[in-house]
Parts: structure tokens; sequence; C-alpha cells
């Protein structure tokens, strides 16, 4: 195993744990340069589909890794992809994430291959679970055990791009074929019709230690929505018994450029407020959660009481410039340069940047190479 704290890039890999044995096609994820190297977080899709190919194609052309879009109860993660990937030629297109909830397995696996089939093998299926609220309050689905929930789903997904067989699943949360109430007698086990020309790399978004843990054991890599290089131990347990040589850490690290240092961080901290305060409520709030692993239990408990209270500006202010600096860039080039170098230390292997500033992708590039 390596260490946690000496963690071996994956361009440094040997044969061993198998991972000489692994395909070539799997260079997205298994073949990097030993520095970190960069991807592009387009978040939601907004009312500027031309900015949006602007920006991807701009990172495409300074070599970054990929380009990930996300998805909540708005615009979906696999139609704004699609439109970038039409535009684009070589960058990797992640989902960060697909909602589980929103997509049978079967759904989930057949669009992630038709997407790699298009671009020729460029498709990262970024999964996760999403929360409560919108599980329940938007796609109507029970939240269930989100662990043994999220083993099962991966594994129906893994099953049917394999194409060993049929696929056939009796779990506790899903029944392929379906014998439940209503059912007719006449499903039986299929096979996925089109044949996938590589393992497409998985990609679990997960918070807590468990379901980090969990994303170690059966993912390809691991989806953070925001995390400080400074704070890795938070993870350690997680990551025990786990070779991270083949495993991709990818967070998202929002990056504001700029001379005034507080009117960057003006730009972070709302968004901050609204995970830690207002995602979940008072008592199960996995964003909350982690700022107070983190250590910042005082001002997570403060965040949260004014965001519930609808006092959202209060809440954007109460966030410490302090966790600012831990999980995003921001400032002048000079600044960034140097808020940048724990991260390069760090075990991340892909910094998944959220901006929309051209000559943001211009200095992290110059920074990271």
């Amino acid at each position: 195993m390596t260490p946690v704290g000496a963690r071996m890039r994956p361009s440094e890999q040997s044969g061993a744990c198998g991972c000489a044995e692994r395909s070539p096609e799997r260079r997205l994820v298994d073949v990097v340069s030993g520095a970190m190297r960069l991807g592009l977080n387009l978040g939601y899709f907004g009312a500027e589909p031309g900015r949006v190919v602007e920006v991807a194609r701009h990172a495409e052309s300074l070599g970054f890794h990929s380009v990930w879009t996300a998805e909540a109860y708005g615009s979906d993660a696999v139609v704004p992809l699609t439109w970038v990937g039409a535009q684009t030629s070589k960058i990797g297109l992640g989902t960060g994430i697909m909602q589980m909830p929103a997509r049978t397995p079967a759904m989930t696996a057949m669009t992630a291959v038709t997407l790699d089939l298009l671009s020729g093998g460029r498709m990262l299926l970024g999964l996760g679970l999403s929360g409560p609220q919108v599980v329940e309050g938007w796609h109507g689905q029970p939240y269930g055990k989100p662990l043994a929930k999220t083993r099962e789903y991966v594994d129906i997904v893994r099953s049917i791009m394999r194409r060993d067989a049929p696929v056939e699943h009796h779990g506790p949360h899903y029944d392929i074929p379906y014998t439940g109430p209503g059912a007719t007698g006449l499903g039986k086990p299929l096979k996925l019709i089109v044949h996938p020309k590589r393992e497409i790399p998985i990609y679990l978004a997960a918070i807590g230690p468990k379901n980090v843990a969990l994303a170690a054991e059966i993912a390809d890599g691991w989806l953070p929505v925001w995390m400080s290089p400074h704070r890795f131990d938070v993870y350690a347990e997680a990551f025990e018994g786990r070779d991270l040589a083949d495993f991709d850490i990818a967070p998202t690290v929002s990056v504001v450029l700029g001379d005034d240092v507080d009117a960057c961080r003006s730009m972070i901290k709302p968004m901050l407020a609204l995970y830690i305060g207002g995602m979940g409520a008072r008592d199960r709030n996995f964003y909350n959660d982690l700022a107070c692993r983190f250590g910042y239990e005082g001002p997570a408990k403060e965040i949260q009481d004014l965001y519930l209270d609808g006092k959202k500006q209060e809440a954007a202010a109460a966030v410490p410039d302090e966790l600012v600096d831990e999980v995003s860039l921001c400032g002048p080039k000079e600044r960034i340069a140097e808020l940048v170098e724990p991260w390069k230390r760090s075990q991340v292997t892909t910094m998944i940047l959220a901006t929309v500033q051209l000559e943001a992708l211009d200095v992290m590039a110059e920074l990271v190479s």
C-alpha cells in the first residue's frame, strides 16, 4: 500500500496491484504526468451556451485533463456535457455529478456508453446520491441507506458495461428483472446492445468518512465538493488499506483572480454559506458536518443559524477568510501561486477549477505545469 502521506502519482505506477494489467484505453485516469493535472468545472448550465463552449475550448487548448458539468434540480449534467463534447476534440468529459436517484442504473450505463462512443472514449462517469431534500423532494424517491444503495447501483452499472452476461440483480434497492408488486412476469435479463470500447472510469461524490471509504473501495476516483490540502488527515481512516496509486482524487476548487483579495473572497463566501448553512436540515447537513471536521464548528453553527433565519448576506459575511483560503484560490497571481503550493504537494491528482475567467485558467496552467 502507498502511504496516504506519501502518495505515488499514477505516472509512477509499477505492475503492483494489477496496475500493469489494466487496459491502455483507461489512460484518462491512469496515465498522467508527475504534476497535478487540471480540470474545469462548468457547474450548472446558464443562459450563455456560447460562453460555456468558449471556456471549455480554452481549457482544452491549455492541455486540461477534463471538463465537468453538474446537476441539482435545474439543468441536467448530460446535455450540456454533450454540447461541449461535440465542440471539443480531446478533453475528458465528466459528469460531476449525475444523480443516481434521477436514473435507473441501466439508463446511466446507456448514457455513459453512448457519450463515450460518440466522443471517442472521453467519458468520465461521476455519480452521487445527492441529499434527502433533492432525492425525496425533487425526484420523489426514498433516500434509503446511501452506502448500500450506492454499492448496488455501481455494481449494476459496471455489470451492464462489462457485458459479461445478461444483467440480473436482486437486492434491497434494485430488482432486475423486476419481480415486485405490479410485475407482469414477462421481464427477462437483457444485455447491453451496444459494445463499449473501454472500461469507463467511475467517480463518486462523497462527503462523510464512510462514503469516502466506499468511493475508495469501489470507484476509480473521488469528487469532493470542496476540500483543504491541509486537512487530508480527516480522510486518512477512509483510505486505510487503499492503494492510491490508481485512484483519482479530484476536488473542485473555486478560483477568482483579482487584485483585491477581499473582493475575490466575497465571490466565494455566498456559495460556502449556501452549502454550510442551507443545504440540508439543521440537524442533517453534510456540508456543515464537513466544515466542523475541518475545525470550523463555531462558524459553521453561526452560518447555519443565520442562513436558516433568512439572513443570507449575514451568513456569507460569517464565513471565515481562513476557510475560504483553505478551499479556494483567491487574489492576484502571486498570492494564488503561494496558495496552490500545498495543493501540489497533497494527495490531489486532478484539481477541477470552478471559474469562467479565461485569464485564471491561463494562470493556473502556468502555475501547475
